[in-house]
């Protein structure tokens, strides 16, 4: 079947507002008559089971920063000049305009011993801060239908190295003290499950980023042996408590981090946002699109043609079997409503002819047809 596309501006075609992220404007959008709920569809790309259509950050996902959700102190990417803060550990920051986010303040070191983390790293106390207050703030600006997204921030190995002071002493602690960083991450990970406890328990949470960069453009920080003896099993067992949750985990890694692939798998990542310059993502999908799944950017373009070229070879190299959202982005409003309704469009026909042919192949085997089924992890309520 093929699917109308009504022209910009149709009045017959309803529109949201797009806030916009790190003090970029915000613009509006048109959303398409779905056939299903936003949040079920979603979350048969999550699994990749069906999906109806690829789901589009502009129109399905509404997100924000942990810091929203609870008041913590964190960088303020409206600003233009350089300045200094304290996170809620204690670390000192210089947020950066020229690269867009926060890194150490030169010279500044937590510790220099990983053996003396017990008493040197301060865990906050998630009482002192108004998660209330700031979950019921932030979602009165939010609509329902959409999914819930919050970016959580620092993971195990990103917050040993901000403790640490960066890379060298914390590849060193992992190299020479494993058994107090594997202690250490395992900490980490107790505290960060009581984060998970509050978010869900003050807003209807679907969908978190957690961020761990395990890579460099050139390769991984540390080997296999290390992620096993140390990184694995403490990430692992946090994606565990976020699924029992019935939330969805997309994990951001900086980096070329294919060595690492398998582990994604195994901690249970739903999806991956990785560096297209630093990785294959096509080979990756090809490899391992049948267990895990991918953001992926659609490049920008400045007139509809190329625009419309630009989503189908998206849709086309990522969109099989589900496990793939992306996003449109476009200066001019007209850009962005023909491409979030080719996006919507062409991505629905697609998987119209993938589950026909799926119904075609269990007919000629005499099996059951397809139908959405969500392996070790039920669909909650919420989603239907």
């Amino acid at each position: 079947m093929t699917y109308n596309r009504p022209p910009f501006g149709d009045p017959g075609v309803k529109t949201v507002y797009k806030p916009g992220f790190f003090g970029l404007p915000g613009y509006h959008v048109p959303m398409p008559d779905y056939p299903i709920s936003i949040k079920e569809n979603f979350w048969r790309a999550a699994k990749r089971h069906n999906p109806v259509w690829v789901p589009n950050s502009s129109t399905d996902i509404q997100g924000t920063m942990l810091a929203y959700t609870n008041g913590m102190p964190e960088a303020d990417f409206t600003r233009r000049e350089r300045y200094y803060f304290t996170d809620w550990f204690g670390l000192e920051w210089m947020f950066v305009p020229e690269a867009g986010g926060p890194m150490l303040k030169p010279g500044f070191q937590l510790m220099d011993d990983i053996t003396e983390w017990e008493t040197k790293v301060k865990f906050p106390n998630l009482n002192d801060y108004d998660w209330k207050g700031n979950c019921e703030r932030w979602f009165k600006t939010c609509d329902p239908r959409k999914v819930t997204q919050v970016n959580i921030g620092l993971g195990c190995t990103e917050r040993l190295v901000s403790l640490m002071g960066g890379y060298t002493d914390a590849m060193l602690a992992m190299a020479m003290e494993p058994e107090a960083v594997r202690d250490f991450l395992e900490a980490f990970v107790e505290w960060d499950m009581k984060v998970i406890d509050k978010l869900c328990q003050y807003l209807p949470l679907d969908f978190v980023t957690y961020h761990d960069d395990w890579g460099t453009e050139r390769d991984t920080f540390f080997s296999e042996a290390m992620m096993e003896a140390m990184v694995f099993e403490p990430t692992k067992k946090l994606f565990d408590y976020i699924h029992s949750k019935g939330v969805i985990i997309q994990h951001h890694s900086c980096g070329n981090i294919k060595r690492f692939m398998p582990y994604y798998i195994g901690a249970g990542v739903d999806f991956l946002q990785i560096q297209a310059r630093a990785n294959d993502v096509p080979a990756l999908k090809a490899q391992w699109g049948d267990k895990i799944g991918f953001e992926v950017s659609i490049d920008p373009a400045q007139d509809k043609e190329t625009l419309v070229q630009n989503i189908h070879k998206t849709v086309d190299t990522f969109a099989k079997g589900g496990g793939i959202f992306t996003s449109v982005a476009a200066r001019d409003p007209e850009l962005i409503w023909d491409g979030v309704m080719e996006l919507y469009c062409y991505s629905r026909e697609t998987y119209d002819r993938e589950l026909e042919e799926k119904q075609r192949q269990a007919a000629e085997t005499k099996a059951a047809p397809a139908v959405p089924a969500f392996p070790g992890m039920e669909m909650p309520a919420a989603y239907i």
